[in-house]
């Protein structure tokens, strides 16, 4: 058994200045730039996020400009095999997080818990 949940929305930003593109989506979201949180470093930038509500978080890539979302579990490997049974198929296995594409083309990842109160309004899965 294991439990996963939304847990971030990534705003990927292929530009040379991640600090403007923070700003804006800060003014356009209403969340402002959180300077102090530990994940607000090189190329990330977090905004701040009211209880209860997903992460954003901006990062400087190479990559086209997209967004991406997050799903947090307690067991990486249990995760990564229930969505594979559904279609998806593993992109890259980093230290820290699974990268992997829906059957839509859509890229995710499958990250350690990040939010407190896991698992609340997290899914169990057998």
């Amino acid at each position: 058994m294991h439990h996963s949940r939304l847990c971030a929305l990534l705003i990927d930003c292929n530009v040379p200045d991640i600090d403007d593109a923070a700003r804006f989506w800060a003014q356009a979201l209403g969340r402002p730039v959180d300077m102090g949180h530990p994940g607000t470093r090189g190329n990330y930038r977090m905004l701040e996020t009211p209880e209860d509500e997903p992460i954003v978080q901006l990062q400087r890539v190479e990559h086209e400009s997209r967004v991406h979302l997050d799903i947090e579990t307690d067991d990486i490997p249990a995760e990564v095999a229930r969505l594979e049974k559904l279609g998806a198929q593993v992109v890259t296995r980093l230290e820290r997080w699974v990268v992997m594409q829906a059957p839509s083309g859509h890229r995710f990842c499958v990250v350690r818990i990040q939010r407190p109160g896991f698992p609340k309004n997290a899914n169990r899965w057998e």
